[in-house]
Parts: C-alpha cells; sequence; structure tokens
C-alpha cells in the first residue's frame, strides 16, 4: 500500500488520506520551503474528517492514478484539518468568498510558493460536469499558466491580497444602545421561518446563538412573539430527524426546511451549544419537554464522545459502509421484528412507514402527541411514554451493533470549552452531579495535558498536545471556568481565569482596530494576521472574548477588562444590528451590557427550595454563584466581587446592580422583588 508524508500525522483527517497516491504534505515548515526551493505552486486542500463532499472529492480525484501522477509532478500538495488550523482555514475561507461568493469544504485554493492565493473554489468533480470545471482540466490549465503567465498568476495573487487586507479594515465605532438590540431583532424576526422555525430555507442550521439572543430580547422587551418563535424552532428540531430520537443529540444540519433530513454527521459543538438553548428554554417554560431533550443530548456526548481521559471527541461521520445515514435509519419489517406487539405504537409515534420518508428507510421524527396516541390506543399517557422508552432501548442497543460512523477522536480545547459550559448549565437545571463531574474532570484534563509553560495549545490526540491555541481556545476556556466557578467558586478557577484574560490581552488585542487577533504575537507568521468576528456555527472569539472581559470586569473591578470589552462591542454593534444572523452571540452580551449585569451570590445552600428557585429562573443577564462553605467565601474576600459579604448559618442570597447592593435576603418573595 502506498503512504505519503500525512502518514505522521495525528489528525484523523489527514490520516484518511495518508494512502492516497497524491504525495501529500502536511502544512510545515518543511512543506513551504520544498514549494520555494522547486519553484512549484501550492495546491492546498482544506476539510475535516466528517465532510461529506470532502469523501467524495478525495475518492473522485485524490484516488485516481492518472490525477495523482499529474498533482505529483506539478505541485506541492497541502492538506489541513481545518479543525486543527483554524488561522489557515480562515484566511483562505475568505480568499473563496472573495473568489466565487461562498465558501465550504472541501476548500480547494492554488498558492504561490510564498502562500499567496491565485485560484479558489470548493469541491471540484474530477471531470467537467454540470457546469462546473473538472478537478483534472483545472489542474491542467492552472499549471500551464504557472509556466506560461506568470505575470498573470502574480496580479491575481495580488488583487487577491489587497481585498483581504480590505476585509479586516477598521470599523467605525457605534454608541452601545437599545435601538441596536431593537433593530437586531426585528431583523432577525425577518429571517425567520414562520412555520417550522429555525432561519433562512434548505439547508437549515440550528444557529443557537440566535435562539439565545431571541429569548433575551425577549425579556426585555416584553414582546411574547420572540420568545414564542425560539420555542418553536426548538420544539420543531427536536421533534425532527436532525435530533437523533433514540440516541440523543443533533446532526449538523437540516438538508430541508422542516428539520426531517439531517446531514448525518454529529460535531461536538452542535452537541454543546443546542442543549443550553433547552436549559434556557425550561427555565422560561418549566416544560419537561425541553428538559428531556437537553439530558438525551448531554448523556449521548458522555456515552458516546467521552474520552477515558476526560476529554470530549471531535465529532461523527455522516457516513458508515460508504453510506450517508446508514447507521441511524429504519425499515418498518425490521422495526416490527425487534418490537413485536409494541411496534405498531411505535411506528405511529415516530412516523414510521413500509414506504419511509427519505430513500425507502425511515428516519425518526415525531408530529403527533402523546396524548393522541394514547387516545388512539386507548391506554394512558404514562403508558405510552414507558413503551416508546422501553423500544427506544431496544432499538438502540440493536443500533449499536451495526458498523458505527468514523470517529474523529482529536480532543479541542475550544470545542471542550463548550461541552465544559453546556453540562454547567446542565447541572443548573437537573443536579445531576454527573454534569458537573464530566466539567470538572474535562477542565483537570486540559490543565494536565493543554497548558504547556502557562499557554493553551489547541489538540490533543494519542498521548500529544500540539499546536499554540487560539483565541476561541483562551476565550471559551475562561467562559468554561467562569461558568464552573459560579458552580463551586474554587478559587483556582477564578485564578486561571483571570491569568488567561490577561494573556489575550498582552498577546492577541489590536489597539489600532479595537479587536482580538485570531493568533498570538508569537504564533506562526501566515500572509495576513486574520480574525473571527463572526457568529456562525461557532461563536466568534472576538464575541465570547467581549462576554468573558464583561465577566471578569465584573469579578476583579480591573478596569481593563471593561474597556476592551466595551471596545469590542462598539467596534462591532452597528454590523449587529445590520445583519444580526452573523451576531448571535455577540448581541447576547451587548444585551448584557446595556442592562447591567446582576451580580447574585447565594450563601450557604442548605434551603434547597431558594437553591431552585434561582437555579431554576431565567436570568441571562446575571452572574449566579453559589458559596457553599465559609472557607470558599474566605478564600475569596480579596475580589471585589464578594466585599463585604459575609457567610451565614442559614441560606442567604445578596443581589447586587450598578455597585449597589442588597442586604442579606431570606426569602424567595424578597429575593424575587429585588431581582
Amino acid at each position: 500500500m502506498v503512504e505519503n508524508n500525512l502518514i505522521h500525522e495525528s489528525s484523523p483527517y489527514l490520516l484518511q488520506h495518508a494512502n492516497n497516491p497524491v504525495n501529500w504534505y502536511a502544512w510545515n515548515d518543511e512543506s513551504l520551503k520544498k514549494a520555494k526551493d522547486e519553484n512549484k505552486p501550492i495546491f492546498l486542500s482544506i476539510g475535516y474528517s466528517s465532510c461529506h463532499w470532502c469523501h467524495v472529492m478525495a475518492h473522485e480525484s485524490f484516488e485516481n492514478d492518472e490525477v495523482a501522477k499529474f498533482m505529483n509532478e506539478n505541485f506541492i500538495n497541502i492538506k489541513v484539518d481545518r479543525e486543527e488550523r483554524p488561522d489557515i482555514d480562515d484566511i483562505y475561507q475568505k480568499v473563496c468568498q472573495i473568489a466565487t461568493g461562498q465558501g465550504g469544504w472541501p476548500l480547494s485554493i492554488f498558492l504561490t510558493p510564498d502562500q499567496k492565493p491565485f485560484y479558489a473554489g470548493t469541491y471540484f468533480p474530477v471531470l467537467d460536469s454540470y457546469g462546473r470545471p473538472g478537478f483534472g482540466s483545472i489542474c491542467r490549465q492552472l499549471s500551464q499558466a504557472w509556466k506560461e503567465k506568470p505575470k498573470d498568476i502574480e496580479s491575481s495573487a495580488e488583487r487577491f491580497l489587497g481585498a483581504l487586507n480590505k476585509a479586516e479594515a477598521i470599523q467605525i465605532p457605534s454608541k452601545l444602545e437599545r435601538v441596536i438590540l431593537d433593530e437586531a431583532a426585528m431583523n432577525l424576526f425577518q429571517l425567520g421561518d414562520a412555520t417550522y422555525g429555525g432561519f433562512g430555507s434548505a439547508p437549515k442550521f440550528p444557529n443557537a446563538a440566535n435562539v439565545s439572543f431571541l429569548f433575551r430580547y425577549a425579556k426585555l422587551s416584553g414582546l411574547s412573539k420572540f420568545t414564542d418563535f425560539a420555542l418553536k424552532t426548538l420544539r420543531k428540531m427536536a421533534n425532527g430527524g436532525i435530533f437523533d430520537q433514540i440516541g440523543g443529540g443533533f446532526s449538523r444540519y437540516s438538508t430541508d426546511a422542516k428539520w426531517l433530513v439531517p446531514h448525518f454527521e454529529k460535531m461536538l459543538y452542535d452537541n454543546a451549544l443546542i442543549p443550553v438553548n433547552y436549559a434556557e428554554a425550561y427555565q422560561i417554560t418549566k416544560d419537561p419537554f425541553y428538559l428531556e431533550v437537553m439530558e438525551k443530548t448531554l448523556d449521548f456526548v458522555l456515552r458516546e464522545m467521552t474520552s477515558s481521559e476526560n476529554g470530549f471527541y471531535s465529532a461523527y461521520d455522516a457516513d458508515s459502509e460508504g453510506v450517508e445515514g446508514k447507521y441511524y435509519v429504519w425499515k418498518k419489517s425490521e422495526i416490527k421484528e425487534i418490537l413485536g406487539s409494541d411496534a405498531e405504537l411505535f411506528c405511529l409515534y415516530y412516523d414510521v412507514t413500509d414506504g419511509g420518508n427519505w430513500e425507502g428507510n425511515n428516519i425518526l421524527c415525531n408530529n403527533l402527541n402523546i396524548s393522541t396516541v394514547a387516545f388512539n390506543f386507548g391506554i394512558s399517557e404514562s403508558e405510552v411514554k414507558k413503551i416508546i422508552n422501553s423500544c427506544s432501548e431496544k432499538l438502540l442497543k440493536v443500533r449499536s451493533s451495526r458498523i458505527a460512523p468514523g470517529l474523529d477522536d482529536k480532543i479541542l480545547v475550544s470545542w471542550n470549552s463548550l461541552m465544559i459550559t453546556a453540562f454547567a448549565k446542565g447541572y443548573r437545571v437537573t443536579g445531576d452531579i454527573r454534569y458537573l463531574n464530566a466539567a470538572k474532570d474535562c477542565i483537570s484534563f486540559i490543565e494536565k495535558n493543554l497548558i504547556v509553560d502557562e499557554k493553551l495549545l489547541r489538540t490533543y490526540k494519542n498521548g500529544v498536545a500540539k499546536i499554540d491555541g487560539y483565541l476561541e481556545d483562551y476565550s471559551y476556556f475562561v467562559n468554561a471556568l467562569l461558568d464552573v466557578f459560579e458552580i463551586e467558586p474554587d478559587e483556582k478557577y477564578l485564578k486561571l481565569s483571570l491569568k488567561f484574560g490577561h494573556h489575550l490581552v498582552n498577546h492577541f488585542w489590536d489597539s489600532e482596530n479595537n479587536s482580538f487577533f485570531m493568533t498570538s504575537d508569537d504564533h506562526e507568521k501566515l500572509i495576513i494576521r486574520p480574525k473571527s468576528n463572526y457568529d456562525l456555527s461557532l461563536p466568534s472569539g472576538n464575541s465570547v472574548s467581549a462576554f468573558v472581559m464583561l465577566r471578569l470586569y465584573h469579578l476583579s473591578q480591573e478596569q481593563i477588562f471593561l474597556d476592551i470589552a466595551t471596545k469590542i462591542m462598539e467596534s462591532q454593534a452597528q454590523m449587529a444590528a445590520e445583519n444580526p444572523f452573523g451576531f448571535g452571540h455577540l448581541l447576547n452580551t451587548i444585551t448584557m451590557y446595556i442592562q447591567k449585569p446582576t451580580e447574585i451570590t447565594l450563601i450557604n445552600t442548605e434551603n434547597s427550595e431558594i437553591c431552585q428557585s434561582l437555579l431554576l429562573d431565567y436570568l441571562p443577564n446575571s452572574f449566579l454563584i453559589t458559596i457553599q462553605n465559609v472557607s470558599q467565601l474566605d478564600n475569596l474576600s480579596k475580589y471585589p466581587f464578594f466585599s463585604g459579604k459575609s457567610f451565614e448559618d442559614k441560606t442567604c442570597v445578596f443581589v447586587c446592580k450598578d455597585f449597589a447592593c442588597s442586604l442579606p435576603l431570606h426569602t424567595i418573595e424578597e429575593i424575587k422583588s429585588n431581582l
């Protein structure tokens, strides 16, 4: 079997290509030097392990001996895992958007030996078809142009570089006023699908930050239509095929507007961001439906995405045995055989038919209330629930014996940090100690394996941590530390948060443009130093940084944190108002800033009624810190947030806002009136 240079890599995505006839290199000094020494253009291919069209292009083009031979003779071919190197991906995604008006993966970019792009696209079929040029003919044309028209290549590269630098230009600051939120909420609402929830049409993504913003804006404005729309979105998602009805967890997106047919890959970040929406929906409505979806999702991550070292894996592929979705779908005859006499009830509830709802198979989805099924079968609702749960367990057991989709088992600090936050939120609304332990154990894992010389590294696999942490790694991790600190206020979490907060200011801040760079000042130099400003499938590093700087300021009263949070928000507020779809997380931060955060300190958790009342209340613009014992408070008394507060022998609550604090409050009524 042929092996190329990728055989020495740890990324599951790169290893998928280690046996291609293409002589792939990883992005490193050696491969970049080789391009210069041989004066060959670089073909840069960027993707990730669970990307369906990456697999298709690999099979059609990179496993094709004839295409590979031409690539090897005429290009230095470099593979990049976009999850390991978001900086490289960010730069060349922007190039692709400039060139074609859209981006995506696989990302196919042709570069000069000094990394300047001169041609960009995404998936190319191997032969010319459907109006798309074939990959083989593109390679031949560009290779010929490289040899015969070097000036054309150079001017194309310079145009791209000029456009890239322009895209990173200074934004004019805006005042942080309520009108920003009003405009953003109305613009976002207009993008909503009134029938099925969510934003836009197919393909439809969960957009967790936008759902959170609608909840916050509804509370601020008193307009229930925003809450209603967000709840409809969450209910439609949970009833659709995008949610794994028997195994828990969400697929990356729905290929249709109804949330029925998912793109079956499961990403860790979705299964971290989405449960927080359902926890908030439960706090708002107290409807156990939302709580159950959150629990099934977190339990899926505990069961199937948690390493023996307590980190969380990155993703499950969409395909198994080379077929998309094969692992997840069912024939009705198969279900009947497994479930026997309960099959008809289960099939009615989950819309299972002989003909199927997708390519002759059934994706489990639910459009019926339990009460309708109970009436139909003449049994109680509790009996229906019992049967459905029992059937789901049987089917899950059978499904677990199928050949599973490929697992990307690298562990990323940023995505793990999102998961810590989700488990902290899950613990808040359930009191399930498994969730808090999962959050704390993952922090310990990161501390032990991914902090080297007082800096964060990004990725870990097979005992090896590598690549300097990016803005998102630091900002998400600080946020996660603070989320766990609020539940269990051990000073070590706060100290590490403050330390990394200062590290961001010292090594990532761009004082000219009032935002953070994606990379630190000692990171590898690329053609530009990229920035991440848009909240899309992941919240941007700048949005989360603004949020954590605001949190750190309230805990420490260090003015630098407030100044930086304000500058980030001001620099992007107008864009957020006009294009709220891409700034959901930032809008949540601006909402908190404009409303002024409420600081809540719960001292002595003896009175479970008071504790439950606070933990299950929807208080989005607050910091709620739970002090369990006197030593915790003593250790924290030097921090301004805790000054003047003393431990009492019965549960009490301090509510502070805008530098004024209540007296100790001892009843739910007093607490509610102060909130």
